[in-house]
């Protein structure tokens, strides 16, 4: 039978493996928001289930990974329209957005104005994404 001790420390190290898998879904997000991703690609790759993905990426670091994806791209967009390049609906495909109509309903609704009005009112260096980031496990005292 097995100690005690020993069930808590694989408990501990199968998280922490579950830590690392998290970290590098996260990083590709970061590098690759502009491409169409979902979560059951990302958890392939992570050698996850999806469902166990969405729950612990959400335990790890507040939000799910489609919501921390469409808070990256809304990041970069803000980025995009401060530098004014680009129109709204460049913006929109630059940054990965399926359609301007999604583009616009969800930049309205993380940032608080329309995409076409944000350069008008943006003051200051754009917002970072405030996403936690994910600890490792307090160690059981038994």
């Amino acid at each position: 039978m097995c100690r005690p001790a020993w069930r808590q420390a694989l408990i501990e190290a199968s998280h922490l493996k579950d830590l690392a898998r998290l970290r590098r879904v996260r990083d590709r997000i970061d590098r690759e928001y502009a491409r169409p991703l979902d979560v059951e690609e990302l958890a392939r790759a992570a050698d996850m289930a999806a469902g166990h993905l969405g729950r612990r990426f959400l335990l790890a670091y507040g939000a799910s990974p489609y919501a921390y994806l469409t808070a990256r791209r809304i990041q970069r967009a803000t980025a995009l329209l401060r530098a004014g390049d680009l129109g709204v609906t460049e913006v929109g495909r630059a940054v990965g957005c399926a359609t301007p109509g999604i583009f616009h309903a969800r930049f309205t609704e993380l940032v608080g104005t329309a995409p076409d009005a944000y350069p008008r009112t943006a003051r200051g260096p754009a917002e970072p994404v405030r996403i936690r980031e994910a600890s490792a496990p307090a160690p059981h005292l038994a």
